[in-house]
């Protein structure tokens, strides 16, 4: 078996692939990816015979995550250091495990990797997962990044041909709360969004099913992902993040999947 073909199999999960982590935080409000009766759970600290309120991680998570948004925006790095004094402040123990964790949502959620830079000691800089240039596109750096958005797309194709039903492309996006006709506080509309968007910057192709009437639709690969990146970087880096996302986030998964059977 090639080492594409297990990518695709591993990818293949049964149920809901993206399933509860991504549907909790890419339904996007991150401050939120727990439900209320989560909120007097604890997470294990760094500090020593403390244990953390889950509600003071997800505000200290979402902090951190808004500090380091801006710093990509502006193209700048940071350190240890300017995240403790600007951020942390008197929760400075916990910097551990609040780090960590942001990482692991700006990769979910954003796309967007914070990597160390070398030799300097606990600098980081943040860039787009696999090389995308899809944020860099937005006029003047303005609005959020998308990034994560367009690598899960990409791989929803792969997964159901290339060229994938249109309908099975917003099937999946409306289960983890990004619906065609609503206005998402991240992604905006996404049928402007993969329909126009990412059209007209060559991400993505969308195309009438030929001889299909009544007129059916689709999504392909577009010219510039096959240039940016490629199917095996694509499914490895989901599946990547999605093993990293529900070792970090093993209450809000289970949570998730509470709400999702009262909902049944």
């Amino acid at each position: 078996m090639s080492e594409l073909s297990k990518l695709e199999e591993d990818l293949q999960d049964p149920g809901e692939a993206q399933g509860p982590v991504e549907v909790q935080l890419l339904g996007a409000e991150v401050g939120k990816a727990a439900s209320p009766s989560a909120s007097s759970s604890t997470v294990s600290s760094s500090a020593p015979g403390e244990a953390l309120p889950l509600q003071a991680l997800k505000e200290m998570i979402t902090n951190l995550m808004n500090f380091l948004l801006l710093k990509y925006r502006a193209k700048e790095l940071t350190s240890q250091a300017e995240m403790l004094k600007k951020v942390l402040k008197d929760n400075q123990e916990h910097f551990p495990v609040v780090f960590r964790l942001a990482l692991e949502c700006l990769q979910l959620v954003f796309g967007v990797e914070v990597r160390g830079v070398y030799p300097r000691k606990d600098t980081y800089g943040m860039i787009p997962a696999l090389g995308l240039t899809c944020d860099a596109m937005q006029s003047n750096g303005r609005g959020l990044p998308k990034t994560g958005l367009l690598v899960l797309v990409l791989s929803l194709i792969m997964r159901n041909g290339d060229p994938a039903p249109e309908e099975v492309v917003w099937g999946a996006l409306s289960r983890m709360g990004v619906c065609v006709g609503r206005e998402h506080s991240i992604f905006g509309e996404p049928r402007e969004l993969l329909t126009q968007v990412w059209v007209r910057e060559g991400y993505l192709e969308y195309r009438q099913v030929p001889d299909s009437d009544p007129a059916h639709y689709e999504f392909l690969w577009g010219p510039r992902a096959y240039v940016e990146t490629s199917k095996q970087q694509v499914m490895a880096f989901v599946l990547r993040v999605r093993q990293r996302a529900w070792r970090a986030f093993p209450l809000q998964s289970t949570e998730a999947v509470k709400e999702k059977d009262k909902e049944a």
